[in-house]
């Protein structure tokens, strides 16, 4: 095996939705698999980014997911938790990177290796790409999973985001324990049908 230079690309997704965890991805590519049509998650149908998924997962030399939950996310505040979410994920990798970018413009603490942020680094380093559709894709599927338990809420359709549909449900039925709590539209749902 030809030592590789163990670059961690990290992104997150899901900062901005009223319900559900925050999510983040952290991978190391191979580059001697590279990946074609790596870019910035939200650029991405789909379709095309669940075509991705195991195309990176298979390719990588080391990837991983990791959360943080809602009630994380209340206690913390959501940038601590976008943090925290990334941390987990690095060292969900079960190897120390020799150095890590951030889709961003701030670093966590304490993290394990040189690290820098890179803004719009989605767009721009495929390793950060490949954990931005990671990410992505593991916290869609945990919001369908959700709407499973949870259908009046619409999580399949918006994964938690605030649309007017979930402005609905928020004001008919109060949040769910997937909701955060500290978020203003979920506080004043919550007053309302108190």
């Amino acid at each position: 095996m030809i030592s590789l230079d163990l670059i961690c690309g990290v992104d997150e997704a899901g900062r901005g939705p009223w319900a559900g965890p925050v999510t983040a991805g952290a991978v190391i590519l191979d580059p001697n698999q590279p990946i074609e049509g790596l870019t910035d998650s939200k650029k991405l149908s789909e379709k095309k980014r669940l075509f991705l998924d195991p195309e990176i997962k298979n390719k990588a030399a080391y990837w991983a997911i990791a959360h943080a939950t809602p009630q994380e996310i209340d206690e913390l505040n959501i940038r601590e938790a976008t943090f925290l979410a990334m941390q987990r994920a690095i060292a969900a990798l079960g190897i120390t990177p020799s150095s890590i970018i951030i889709d961003g413009n701030a670093l966590p603490r304490d993290l394990p290796a040189p690290a820098r942020a890179i803004i719009k680094g989605d767009l721009t380093e495929p390793a950060i790409s490949a954990a931005s559709i990671l990410a992505k894709n593991a916290r869609d599927r945990l919001m369908v999973e959700m709407d499973a338990a949870y259908p009046a809420y619409g999580f399949a359709d918006h994964k938690g985001y605030g649309t007017a549909a979930h402005s609905a449900a928020l004001t008919q039925y109060g949040p769910c324990p997937h909701h955060r709590q500290s978020f203003a539209p979920v506080r004043k749902a919550a007053l309302a049908i108190s």
